[in-house]
């Protein structure tokens, strides 16, 4: 039994390898040019390795997005989760962000921001998964501040909805600036944009 759980252990292990190599490389080349043939180059494996995980191009953009949604939940979603409810995980949730890109998680900056672009005018599976992150992440955004409405933490009169496509726009340019021109000074001045908007007057902490 442990001789037949441990290459199968293995195989598990190289797939997680190979998909997580595919989301990086994904940030760089897109989601459209993500291959079998280029992602087995660029981690020095054979096309037949690969192609022994992943039947279909297809098939690896569906693995990939999942993969980066998975990554995301740990690094952005998860603190804002853990974060008291309201105000509080509304900040949490942009710090996170921009620390996600601090980090340099990926090369490309934002999975999510790059792939919603790329495959907004493709319809097909991988447009359908693509647009399903998204809407998760926008409705987390607007269940935090409909939490921070009932709480009386921001104004009465804000539109969550509203509130929500500001907060997410405000993470798109400052993902776009980061990733053009590589300036983490950028990612500073979100975060106090974040605050002045929903009017918490204390600074931004620097990661």
């Amino acid at each position: 039994m442990s001789a037949a759980r441990k290459p199968r252990a293995d195989g598990e292990r190289t797939r997680e390898a190979i998909v997580r190599g595919a989301v990086s490389l994904a940030t760089l080349d897109g989601l459209d040019g993500l291959t079998i043939g280029n992602l087995a180059g660029a981690l020095g494996l054979s096309k037949s390795g690969v192609y022994a995980h992943f039947g279909s191009k297809q098939e690896l953009q569906l693995a990939t997005v999942a993969e980066a949604e998975r990554i995301f939940q740990s690094e952005v979603i998860a603190p804002a989760q853990s974060a008291t409810p309201g105000l509080e995980q509304i900040i949490t949730v942009c710090d996170a962000f921009f620390d996600h890109l601090v980090r340099r998680t990926f090369p490309g900056g934002c999975f999510l921001a790059g792939a919603v672009l790329e495959m907004g005018s493709r319809p097909g599976p991988v447009k359908d998964e693509v647009a399903a992150f998204q809407a998760r992440f926008s409705g987390l955004i607007h269940e935090f501040v409909v939490t921070a409405l009932d709480r009386h933490e921001i104004s009465a009169d804000e539109d969550p909805l509203a509130l929500t496509f500001e907060l997410n726009g405000i993470i798109l340019a400052a993902n776009a600036h980061f990733v053009l021109y590589g300036d983490a000074s950028a990612l500073e001045m979100a975060r106090g944009i974040v605050r002045r908007r929903l009017g918490v007057t204390e600074p931004a902490a620097s990661t």
